[in-house]
């Protein structure tokens, strides 16, 4: 069995060695082998580090790019801020966030993909297979210019065992969310969702609007759980979060997101009391485990009575568990690095352990006036497979003792149509995101005027408060990009308002709009996004590919469509788009129809499951708009009849 083994591994090395070396020709391919085969023994991988490049890489101003079509020039310039050292979380391996979320999977695809749009025509397509650049296609001035799909496996072959394996060889990769599909726009992103998260959370859960003097304990300070610290300051509450990571840690410190730190739980308790009893805002940063910290909680509550947190989540990397994503209480920071390499079983197992350890603490203190929800990174997910007491008693697959954020936080929203918008000035000149974002404020102001039902009312005036306070929280890091949540009236009313902008001269290059994979249609994903779809329907993937597909053929300048994203791969089919406004009538024209799709295909698929609210919304634009037609559903309420006709 074991020679088997080593003979299927000496494959595999040998199949991902010649792969690599496919893209080089002959004549340096015996100089490169020993250097591939070197990376794939130390790194499981083959990143090509020699062609990493020289030059500063970020998001230069889309003029300064040698292209021959200003949607490529957009491309470069958005691939470029992926991999800026001050957005990406590892860029010398191409990863931008999530711990294994790439852009490309080696350096030679990079060059490619480059060098592939500098000579791309408004009749080509260019063709990404996870990462590999296939080629130009011909195609038409209408069609996207850019198709990408991540990790497209053979359902029966979406494992994360086969992933380790297909990974290894270079023939597919990870591209989360908008890591693959080139729209990540720095921490900025994830911080608005994390307000939003909080805020709302504090209206359920605690029913309050002021959060001043409440305490929010999570984890995580790395690419995007970083966002914890920021939005527990624009919030204006108490935000305790652990990391193991130091350099992670100090990285928010110095970055200004992170207020304090401590490596000291006795201190970390001390602060947190002062700052609950003078309601001082607070982002504390521990360096530490924070099974610990929710252990001490405990030890705080059994010893004096005093609960001394009030909402709690985790952003620990759970889709990737025992591969860095999750470090076991039972190991300092270094020596779980070197365990998961020499020994992953033990590691797994020491992982498992900690998860039930974290759960454990958890419901002791839920017994009180806590509330904790998880947070779409498989946490909840995790913990069950290790055996944690998660379970809710009658519930369905996608429901355990807590909720996710979508289910009780986020859900209501996504069905009312909102969801993370966003758009980024390719000038790179932060006076035209200035111009967005009063542009964006006005027309919100103005959709407000022209009557909106209240439960959407109080979600446009979140986000405006949002907008008004960015420049002054500074939020951008990387491209000149801003992100809101908005419903389709208000991405539609946007988006012209933008076109006309930058054909009257006010906006001085053309404009990018996407928006998070996480968004009302792009992700089905049954521990997250879908998880408050309760007719059976969550661990169906239609609405993801359709989306893609939909978007593509009504005037998207990119779409991209993955396997995995937030809680991991063989979890979750998402998708997103790129579309460039460059002030022309036909940008407007494609805007209009490519957002009125993308945001109502999720808000009729949510209504044809029962929800309520997305009824709602769908049954109103169709007032609005003559060409919509979305099958409704009759209301099956008489349990008594259904046990009748089951009944043998």
């Amino acid at each position: 069995m074991r020679a088997g083994h080593q003979k299927d591994q000496s494959m595999m090395r040998k199949l991902a060695l010649r792969n690599a070396l496919r893209y080089f020709p002959p004549d340096v391919q015996k100089l490169l082998a020993p250097e591939f085969a070197q990376e794939l023994r130390l790194y499981g991988h083959i990143y090509m580090y020699r062609f990493s490049p020289r030059i500063e890489m970020r998001a230069y101003p889309v003029k300064q790019y040698p292209c021959r079509t200003k949607a490529a020039a957009a491309i470069m310039h958005m691939i470029m801020n992926n991999l800026d050292p001050a957005v990406a979380q590892f860029p010398q391996e191409l990863v931008t966030y999530g711990g294994n979320g790439q852009v490309f999977s080696n350096w030679a695809q990079f060059w490619l993909t480059m060098s592939y749009l500098s000579q791309m025509t408004e009749e080509q397509t260019l063709v990404m297979y996870s990462g590999h650049p296939l080629g130009l296609f011909p195609s038409s001035p209408g069609a996207p210019r850019l198709v990408i799909t991540n990790g497209m496996v053979i359902p029966n072959y979406s494992s994360r065992e086969e992933y380790e394996k297909l990974f290894a060889m270079g023939v597919t990769m990870y591209g989360q969310m908008t890591a693959g599909s080139y729209c990540y726009i720095g921490p900025q992103g994830i911080v608005h969702g994390t307000v939003l998260t909080v805020l709302n959370a504090g209206r359920r859960y605690l029913g309050v609007e002021d959060l001043a003097g409440k305490v929010f304990v999570t984890s995580g300070l790395g690419g995007m759980s970083g966002a914890q610290a920021k939005a527990s300051v624009i919030v204006g509450c108490i935000g305790v979060i652990a990391e193991v990571d130091k350099a992670a840690l100090m990285k928010r410190h110095q970055q200004g997101w992170l207020m304090e730190v401590t490596d000291s739980l006795d201190q970390c308790i001390k602060r947190l009391r002062e700052a609950r009893k003078t309601k001082e805002v607070l982002s504390l940063g521990y360096h530490g485990n924070v099974v610990d910290l929710w252990e001490r909680l405990v030890q705080e509550l059994d010893k004096t009575g005093e609960l001394l947190v009030d909402l709690g989540s985790d952003q620990t990397s759970c889709h990737n568990p025992f591969n860095g994503g999750y470090y076991p209480v039972q190991l300092g920071f270094a020596e779980a690095q070197s365990l998961m390499a020499s020994d992953p079983a033990t590691f797994k197992k020491l992982v498992q352990e900690s998860l039930r350890r974290q759960v454990s603490a958890i419901n002791r203190l839920a017994k009180e006036n806590f509330f904790f929800w998880d947070y779409g990174n498989a946490f909840l997910l995790e913990a069950q497979r290790a055996g944690a007491d998660v379970e809710k008693k009658g519930a369905e697959r996608t429901e355990f003792r807590y909720p996710s954020y979508v289910q009780h936080i986020m859900g209501d929203i996504f069905s009312q149509g909102f969801g993370p918008f966003r758009w980024v000035c390719t000038s790179g000149d932060p006076q035209d995101l200035a111009v967005t974002d009063q542009l964006a404020t006005s027309v919100l102001e103005k959709v407000i005027a022209g009557g909106v039902n209240p439960a959407v009312k109080l979600q446009y005036m979140d986000n405006i408060r949002w907008i008004r306070e960015a420049a002054k929280h500074r939020l951008v890091v990387g491209s000149q990009a801003r992100i809101l949540y908005s419903d389709q009236k208000g991405r539609v009313a946007i988006a012209v308002a933008f076109n006309q902008a930058i054909a009257h001269g006010k906006i001085k290059a053309p404009v990018v709009l996407s928006r998070d994979h996480h968004d009302v249609s792009g992700t089905d994903s049954p521990f997250r996004e879908t998880s408050n779809i309760y007719d059976g329907s969550a661990f169906c993937a239609d609405m993801a590919v359709q989306n893609f597909v939909g978007d593509a053929f009504r005037g998207a300048t990119w779409v991209a469509l993955h396997n995995g994203g937030g809680v991991g791969w063989g979890e979750v089919m998402n998708g997103g788009f790129g579309l460039v406004l460059d002030g022309t009538q036909e940008a407007e024209q494609r805007a209009k129809m490519m957002l009125g799709w993308d945001v109502s295909n999720g808000v009729a698929r949510r209504c044809w499951s029962g929800n309520q609210k997305a009824y709602e919304i769908i049954c109103e634009t169709m007032r609005e708009n003559k060409g919509l037609v979305v099958t409704l559903p009759h209301q099956v309420a008489d349990e008594h009849m259904l046990q009748q006709a089951l009944r043998p």
